[in-house]
């Protein structure tokens, strides 16, 4: 420090401030720290206002801004208040960026995915709120063509629902859950199943009576799941003596167990609840455990010799009078 003058050398400069004096000649190389005078030798110089800029420079560094959006306020193009605001934006851009990497990265480790398969993952994870709409409706559209009537649409509907602002605001549990969602509408086995379950809906009464008897299937299966009751077991039957009548002909309980094999798909479940999850919506409680109990107790009581699906040609279910419903309580089924 030439104490006559009060003026700093770049490495003075540079050891009061607690940076390098690279760092310092770089900055003001871009001319946010120009140097107050010259020594007689040609070496730049700086007074005690340039230390006390080159410390604000530093803490804006630091909070990662660039030099021209420094350069900017210290020229006064812009007020600070104004120069964090756009910079908490940017941060944001940058937090959801990581974010997503995190996610597809994370679910690669616990899925063991293929390089292929992280690619496709990165993909789909950064796709538009419209493109991943587009992607739902495609698989909804598919399920769902030919059909006729207001039931029909109001479950489709349902079915499309996804928030626009998933890629702006989305926690990690939300990403993962349309990662999972994208993988499950693009299988064809499952939209084969979809398919199936819209175009039984409208005719087969099995719908109807497995309706019927959701509340002692969810009251009664679902006590035997809680409690570890086995299907096969002697109080496995009594379980399913209180749900199916004890009487109902072998033609219609083949029939039953083959509604039953369609309905009781984890995947369709799994479809309402990351729905859920990516709406920021609660889910139900599970079904399908209670359902898939019973269609085990109904093979191994009712129909033991049985394998594969049956048909429903001369059953003679009951039909519920009741089709407020959406598609005749297509809705109730697929939950």
């Amino acid at each position: 420090m030439d104490r006559r003058l009060d003026r700093y050398t770049i490495g003075q400069l540079a050891r009061r401030a607690g940076v390098s004096a690279r760092t310092v000649r770089f900055w003001s190389d871009r001319g946010v720290l120009p140097p107050v005078d010259r020594s007689s030798g040609g070496y730049r110089l700086y007074d005690a206002a340039a230390l006390a800029r080159l410390e604000l420079i530093r803490t804006l560094r630091d909070l990662g801004l660039g030099l021209d959006a420094v350069n900017a306020l210290l020229t006064r193009q812009v007020t600070l208040a104004d120069l964090a605001a756009t910079h908490v934006k940017a941060l944001d851009a940058e937090i959801r960026t990581l974010r997503l990497r995190r996610t597809v990265l994370r679910t690669v480790a616990r899925r063991h995915s293929t390089a292929e398969e992280m690619t496709l993952m990165n993909k789909l994870a950064r796709l538009s709120a419209q493109e991943r709409q587009r992607i739902i409706d495609d698989f909804v559209d598919g399920a769902f063509d030919g059909t006729a009537g207001s039931d029909a649409a109001v479950v489709a509907g349902w079915m499309r629902e996804l928030p626009a602002e998933l890629a702006e605001d989305a926690t990690d549990e939300q990403i993962d859950a349309w990662l999972e969602l994208a993988e499950l509408v693009t299988d064809e086995d499952f939209r084969h199943k979809i398919r199936t379950m819209v175009l039984s809906g409208g005719e087969d009464p099995r719908l109807e009576f497995g309706l019927n008897i959701r509340p002692l299937v969810l009251a009664h299966a679902g006590s035997a799941v809680e409690r570890g009751v086995a299907p096969h077991a002697v109080e496995g039957r009594e379980t399913l003596d209180r749900i199916v009548p004890t009487d109902l002909p072998v033609e219609e309980a083949a029939a039953l167990v083959a509604w039953l094999e369609m309905v009781a798909d984890p995947r369709i479940e799994r479809y309402w609840q990351l729905l859920s999850i990516i709406n920021g919506t609660e889910a139900g409680p599970p079904t399908v455990p209670a359902f898939a109990w019973l269609l085990a107790a109904m093979r191994a009581h009712r129909i033991p010799n049985r394998s594969g699906s049956g048909s429903s040609g001369g059953i003679r279910f009951e039909r519920s009078s009741d089709h407020r419903t959406p598609s005749n309580g297509l809705w109730r089924a697929m939950q």
